[in-house]
């Protein structure tokens, strides 16, 4: 197991460890990660209770979790429901003040829990917070998924400080800070419980990928706060369920995009947002088509199919409340392709 210890822990006087905090790992046939992951997590979250949610495996999890972790909770959904539907399911079952829904291709840290105890203390208005994510296989990059934070643009495309597109940047303590963001990855997401359950959980016909991003907006519509927490870092492998190259990947990055978009934009936006983003929709497939890519540009044509066909169901899902001041910035894309701004 390896021991990494977050350099910039600053030791927080006035933590509150009343909190009741359940870490759940959501397992899929994962046995060899959660050898690989599960000791640290053990070790470095004593004021916590560490469930797994196990989404119908057939392999040796349970077993494994049984026999060498007894102090480990397991609930045992009865489908693989993906992401969404796995911890809809599971969280169901577990009383807790705050959930930290944890991948489980996640290294956690020593002392990573009580910057974020700290924060939840200190603001009841903060519903959501994320933590440094940095890349386990090269500890000293940001991670794709979450970096320093997630933010967004005006046409709802997600960035990261530490990570724009597909662009890492070094960690070399820039973002050691503590500051609002507008989403935390799901990687790891620590949620009061109240509000997840308020808002009905993640939204099931996205399966996987996005699902937190639409999760936070939300929040966020809601007049709640979500935070970053750089003083608390985990490491993340990324790609374990579903490849970076994947089509399959593509397909729900690129459909669930746009169902985000169309629960939870403000309404005098909505048509500019989807028209443009289907568009640049469009242009990527033609990218992944000179790049000799085809199966990915057909991802992105099924992915409007599948956005076409549940139009109006997403449509119905629309929050009643809507925030204009969502972005940050105009357009990533711009930004990045035409400026050339990666950081």
């Amino acid at each position: 197991m390896l021991k990494r210890i977050t350099n910039s822990y600053k030791k927080y006087h006035n933590t509150n460890y009343n909190l009741n905090i359940a870490i759940v790992i959501l397992n899929w046939n994962g046995v060899k990660l959660l050898e690989k992951f599960l000791p640290a997590v053990t070790a470095y979250s004593k004021e916590a209770t560490v469930y797994v949610a196990d989404n119908a495996s057939s392999d040796s999890s349970v077993t494994f979790i049984k026999t060498n972790y007894p102090e480990v909770k397991v609930v045992i959904n009865s489908e693989n429901g993906g992401y969404a539907k796995g911890y809809n399911d599971a969280l169901q079952h577990i009383e807790a003040d705050v959930y930290c829904l944890l991948n489980s291709d996640v290294e956690v840290t020593e002392n990573w829990l009580q910057p974020v105890i700290s924060l939840f203390n200190s603001d009841k208005k903060i519903s959501a917070v994320q933590p440094k994510i940095l890349d386990q296989k090269s500890p000293k990059l940001f991670e794709y998924a979450g970096a320093g934070g997630g933010f967004i643009d005006f046409l709802g495309y997600p960035y990261c400080r530490g990570r724009m597109f597909d662009y890492l940047e070094t960690d070399r303590g820039q973002y050691n800070d503590t500051i609002p963001i507008f989403w935390a990855s799901g990687a790891c997401l620590f949620i009061r419980s109240k509000t997840f359950h308020e808002l009905g959980g993640f939204d099931e016909d996205f399966f996987a990928h996005q699902e937190e991003i639409d999760l936070c907006w939300r929040i966020f519509n809601r007049g709640e706060k979500i935070y970053y927490s750089g003083n608390a870092t985990v490491y993340h492998v990324g790609g374990a369920t579903l490849n970076s190259l994947s089509p399959k990947k593509t397909y729900l990055n690129f459909r669930n995009s746009l169902f985000s978009i169309l629960k939870n934009a403000p309404k005098n936006y909505l048509p500019l947002i989807i028209i443009s983003r289907l568009i640049l929709d469009g242009i990527a497939g033609i990218k992944f088509l000179l790049e000799l890519k085809p199966k990915h540009t057909l991802a992105i044509l099924k992915a409007h199919m599948g956005f076409y066909t549940k139009f109006m169901t997403m449509y119905r899902k629309r929050s009643k409340q809507h925030n204009t001041s969502y972005y940050t910035k105009k357009s990533i894309v711009w930004d990045y392709f035409i400026l050339g701004k990666k950081s």
